[in-house]
C-alpha cells in the first residue's frame, strides 16, 4: 500500500477521539469516526476492538453521498 492510504494506516489510533452521530439510537447499530490528517477512521461501535477502516477525505465524502442518496 502506497500514498495517502498508507499514510492513513500508519497513524496510531490508541489516543484517537472517537465520536458517534447525535442521530444514533440506543440500539448500538452505528459507526464511530475519528479524524485523521487527510482522512477519517471508521469503526463498528459494537466491535471497537476490530481494526478500523481508514478512508481518505474523498472516499469519506463519496460514502456519505451514497448514504444520503440511498445508494448504500
Amino acid at each position: 500500500m502506497n500514498g495517502p492510504k498508507a499514510e492513513l494506516y500508519a497513524h496510531d489510533l490508541s489516543a484517537a477521539t472517537w465520536r458517534k452521530s447525535s442521530y444514533s439510537g440506543g440500539e448500538g447499530n452505528c459507526i464511530e469516526t475519528a479524524d485523521l490528517p487527510g482522512g477519517i477512521a471508521v469503526r463498528d461501535s459494537k466491535n471497537t476492538g476490530l481494526e478500523p477502516l481508514r478512508l481518505t477525505l474523498a472516499e469519506w465524502h463519496a460514502f456519505c453521498a451514497g448514504v444520503v442518496s440511498g445508494e448504500l
